[in-house]
């Protein structure tokens, strides 16, 4: 860790949070795609902002950025660059980059041609119903958009969604559809997602039994398998799209992964979702780290997590159509930097990325706020509200918005004994101290009045280079994830047991295996 920041953390620990927001007041705000964000509410002044600023330099995130957007390999444990920035280029690129960016055309075209009726099923009725098979980054960014973007959408055709090994979810996605109006969407990078392959073989079980041999002009495919694909269709050809190899799973809302949604949607509405992405990584790119909104972000979450030895944040979507976003969140921060060990085999002896949780305001106000304001943990929360120009009631508007900004000034303010007492007098003394805050809970807000598709795409672009820019600061590779890996080994192994067919090695495993499998 940085002794230089170690020294302004330490310096500044009994520094009145309500004090330092009131002077860094208007000096930390950031404009970037549309989206406004306010930095005063953290547990930093002019000269440790300023360490923190130089700590990024010297760490070489602009480098950093450099090697992302030129291709090299910054994911090296897999050997390959980290592309997804392409799939959002508006213009061509050199090389593999553009390889990327054009990968996503067949799958546009497609969509347009479900939406407008030109692609149709093997009665040749229009679908009505698109079923999404996937999981992890393959599910959570479809059902994202799709949540937050289907307002915007004309003549929506209905999109359900499976990722869930247990075979109610799929039984629930396919209740009440028509084999001959239903499309069949499988998204899996690899084809060899035990989940996704389970649900999808079940699906076209039933699309047999209602279609019979004509099954596969229902079903596409996204995949970067594409032999393993067509092995699983006995060699019948469906509609198969390509995932490139450098692009994550959780990187892959933006690839032909998303096809289901631009079909239900719109390919339109898909391409503006890329063009705000497209403005925020112009933004990330090329502004300086004084204004880059990304490495901003990234600096404070390991000023936060690293050095004050916070373990936590909290995400808080002041907006209906955001409310998968700590979700969606969730999956491409934790699993991207939860790692303890850098790329070079070295053990960290530093916290890294901290554990991230969420929910849709004002509703959490009615849950865990409580815990928030007056537990015994400060976890830095993040507040964001996103405004439509498309509607919507004016004073419910105004009222989520003072929720909000109230719920981020008493966490920063608090509510003194003093204060409890004057407001109101002759309270029992037991009560008054109850009902103390103590604040000095820092917060961000983020802002954006015209949501749009536009706005959620510079909004992810944001987050995920805040992410990998993070992963930089904390010497972790962003791109990989063993731990996942390492959990589906396991279960693989531990099926036979289940069956009855072998034993586990470990005898707690073994002894509620033999328990769960008399309930099976």
């Amino acid at each position: 860790m940085s002794p230089a920041l170690l020294a302004h953390a330490q310096r500044l620990e009994a520094a009145s949070l309500q004090e330092l927001a009131a002077d860094r007041a208007g000096k930390t705000r950031f404009d970037a795609a549309g989206w406004q964000v306010d930095l005063s509410r953290h547990r930093l002044d002019g000269a440790a902002d300023q360490a923190l600023l130089d700590h990024g330099a010297a760490a070489g995130l602009d480098a950093a950025l450099s090697d992302l957007f030129r291709g090299a390999h910054v994911n090296p444990s897999e050997d390959r660059p980290a592309l997804h920035w392409a799939l959002r280029a508006p213009t061509a690129l050199n090389g593999l980059p553009e390889t990327v960016r054009q990968s996503v055309a067949a799958a546009d075209q497609f969509a347009g041609a479900v939406r407008g009726g030109s692609t149709v099923g093997s009665a040749g009725a229009p679908f009505q119903a698109i079923v999404h098979i996937g999981i992890g980054g393959s599910d959570f960014g479809p059902r994202l958009i799709d949540d937050a973007l289907s307002s915007f959408a004309k003549d929506a055709i209905e999109l359900r969604f499976c990722a869930n090994l247990d075979p109610f979810d799929l039984d629930d996605a396919l209740n009440g559809l028509d084999p001959a109006t239903t499309l069949v969407i499988g998204v899996s990078k690899s084809f060899g997602t035990e989940e996704t392959l389970y649900n999808l073989s079940r699906a076209r079980d039933w699309l047999r039994t209602g279609l019979g041999e004509a099954w596969t002009q229902h079903v596409a495919l996204v995949t970067a398998n594409p032999v393993r694909a067509q092995a699983w269709c006995d060699g019948a050809e469906p509609h198969l799209f390509d995932m490139p190899e450098s692009v994550g799973g959780r990187f892959s809302l933006w690839s032909a992964a998303c096809v289901s949604v631009a079909c239900a949607l719109g390919p339109d509405l898909i391409a503006a979702f890329r063009a705000g992405a497209a403005e925020m990584d112009a933004h990330v790119r090329s502004a300086p780290l004084s204004s880059n909104l990304a490495a901003r972000l990234a600096l404070l979450d390991h000023w936060n997590a690293t050095i004050l030895g916070h373990s936590q944040r909290v995400c808080l979507a002041y907006a209906r159509r955001l409310r998968m976003l700590p979700t969606y969140l969730q999956q491409l921060e934790m699993e991207s930097n939860g790692k303890s060990v850098s790329p070079d085999g070295e053990i960290l002896d530093y916290a890294t990325a901290p554990a991230l949780w969420g929910g849709e305001g004002s509703i959490g106000q009615h849950s865990y706020h409580q815990w928030l304001h007056q537990g015994t943990q400060i976890v830095p929360t993040e507040f964001i509200l996103a405004f439509a120009r498309d509607g919507g009631d004016v004073s419910g508007k105004r009222a989520l918005a003072a929720h909000a900004l109230a719920q981020a000034e008493v966490l920063a303010n608090g509510r003194s004994l003093e204060e409890v007492q004057a407001e109101e007098p002759g309270l029992d003394p037991a009560i008054a101290a109850q009902k103390v805050h103590a604040g000095e809970r820092p917060s961000t807000v983020l802002l954006h009045d015209d949501f749009s598709p536009h706005a959620l795409g510079s909004l992810i672009a944001l987050y995920e280079h805040r992410t990998y820019l993070a992963g930089h600061l904390w010497g972790v590779n962003p791109f990989d994830q063993w731990g996942v890996e390492r959990g589906k080994t396991m279960a693989g192994r531990l099926k036979p047991v289940l069956s009855g067919e072998g034993r586990a090695d470990d005898p707690v495993t073994q002894a509620l295996a033999a328990q769960v499998s008399k309930a099976i």
